[in-house]
């Protein structure tokens, strides 16, 4: 691969890189790294993905204060990891829905962990919001 990994335009970042309100901001950050250095899409691709997801959001309306960048870069990176047969839009809202309902059902300042049961079919929810997961898994 001859294209590096630069800082795209609106990316919050300060004078050593790239910097995250949340947890989940930077574990979409380096997932998104990890899937272009094995080759999944080129740094061009992730780069116009974005870009057009930045767009929609704010053709709708987004009003780019910089607080919901990462929401469309998750956005973006679900519907290109999709897009390649990564993974499958049933199956990242699967995970989305399972995330949000570990969430609910663990106590607060818990390690929220997901659990099979989590992905049951009677969790699931339609929700065209982009998956954000809400803490680390304890591990």
């Amino acid at each position: 691969m001859n294209e590096r990994p630069i800082l795209l335009p609106g990316q919050p970042h300060d004078d050593s890189g790239p910097v995250f309100r949340e947890p989940w901001e930077a574990q979409a950050f380096a997932m998104t790294l990890a899937l272009y250095e094995r080759g999944v899409f080129t740094w061009g691709e992730w780069a116009r993905a974005l870009a057009a997801e930045v767009t929609a959001a704010q053709t709708a309306g987004d009003a780019d204060r910089g607080d919901t960048y990462y929401h469309h870069w998750l956005a973006a990176l679900e519907a290109l990891i999709a897009a390649r047969g990564v993974s499958t839009c049933a199956e990242l809202a699967s995970y989305r829905s399972g995330w949000l309902h570990a969430a609910e059902r663990t106590p607060h300042g818990a390690p929220i962990e997901l659990l099979p049961s989590d992905l049951g079919a009677e969790n699931r929810t339609v929700d065209s919001r982009p998956a954000q997961p809400t803490a680390r898994t304890s591990n």
